[in-house]
């Protein structure tokens, strides 16, 4: 099929963190299982099994509104680490496939399969491989959409969950689109999605029936990409490496702290993941960056530029905590702390052994 219609596959793990869990303790299984912080302080969904969606729990909840929905739920914390070697185990899968494979998060990842399928179809009966082969390999449930462009698939995978297949062949994108909330299209938020339905468009459809010239003078090259979008357009490739812009770490308090050790403390934690971060990346910052959020949740963001590149924990510590005694009112409560690496780039020199 090399020249003809593209054939994408998106494949999204299902509530891939609570899935996890479940399969190193099957006696969660078929339980309202939530993975995320503690209900007390100010923890919040990172992740909710199917059964604990069933009540009405989210993602980004609340943990204690999830509480209250559901209060029969188990709650576990996030173990990342694990959760990052079920991913790879995945993805080593789908790179056996294609060369042109788009990894976009831990549980989502996109396959140009255009050059592997002699017709479209195939790439059909493809997906459906690997879905087979990630469930007995693997053990996790997965759901994907095929389709001739990224948007359409990555739609189409969140269609029939958990476990689902959807197909949309070419040129039907438009039809398939046209029913759902504006809010599936990429980069239609609550904002935009609010100003569209003041336009009188709510679903994709209507969307699609706004000239792509209107849509243009009042959001202007967002309003184009829009209307393309909602035709079912996307000539987007599927990218093999992501360059890497900047790496952060943040901290939210269970509860607000007014002293500067206390920070300090946290800072150095901070700065410590970021450097790890940065090692294992083979980079250095130029750039130092804090992010601090007050109680009533106003946020500021500061930035250093440093005379060298590094990747060292001390100087990135160092340039956090002066940024800290720069921007901080002394004993304002400060709910959030963050530390971030900007301006990247490989190395001059080794990097430091952490």
């Amino acid at each position: 099929m090399p020249g003809s219609i593209r054939a994408i596959i998106h494949l999204d793990l299902d509530a891939f963190y609570a899935s996890v869990e479940v399969l190193e303790n099957p006696a969660l299984a078929g339980k309202p299982v939530l993975i995320g912080g503690h209900p007390e302080g100010r923890g919040v969904v990172a992740a909710a099994s199917y059964p604990a969606r069933a009540f009405g729990v989210r993602s980004a909840m609340p943990m204690a509104r999830a509480l209250v929905l559901c209060p029969e739920a188990i709650v576990l914390p996030a173990r990342f680490s694990l959760c990052r070697d079920y991913s790879k185990r995945v993805m080593d899968i789908l790179r056996q496939v294609t060369p042109l494979f788009e990894q976009t998060s831990i549980d989502e990842a996109f396959l140009d399969v255009t050059e592997q399928t002699a017709i479209w179809e195939a790439a059909v009966e493809l997906a459906r491989q690997l879905q087979h082969q990630v469930r007995e390999e693997v053990g996790l449930s997965a759901s994907l959409g095929v389709a001739a462009n990224k948007l359409v698939a990555k739609v189409a995978s969140d269609h029939d969950k958990p476990g689902g297949l959807t197909v949309v062949p070419p040129g039907q994108e438009a039809n398939f689109l046209a029913p759902l909330p504006v809010r599936v299209l990429w980069g239609v938020g609550p904002v935009m999605a609010q100003k569209l339905a003041e336009l009188g468009a709510t679903t994709v459809g209507d969307l699609a029936s706004i000239p792509e010239e209107e849509l243009r003078q009042r959001f202007g090259k967002h309003g184009a990409v829009m209307a393309r979008h909602a035709q079912g357009i996307d000539r987007r490739p599927v990218i093999t490496q992501h360059q890497v812009k900047s790496v952060s770490q943040e901290r939210t308090f269970r509860r607000d702290v007014t002293e500067l050790q206390v920070m300090r403390e946290q800072l150095a934690e901070l700065s410590e993941r970021v450097a790890v971060r940065l090692t294992r990346k083979e980079l250095v910052a130029g750039t130092i960056g804090l992010k601090l959020r007050y109680s009533d949740f106003t946020t500021l963001t500061r930035q250093m530029t440093l005379a060298v590149p590094t990747a060292d924990q001390r100087i990135i510590f160092e340039a956090a905590s002066t940024l800290l005694e720069r921007t901080w009112r002394g004993g304002r409560a400060v709910r959030l702390l963050g530390v971030s690496a900007r301006r990247l780039s490989e190395p001059a020199g080794q990097l430091p052994l952490l």
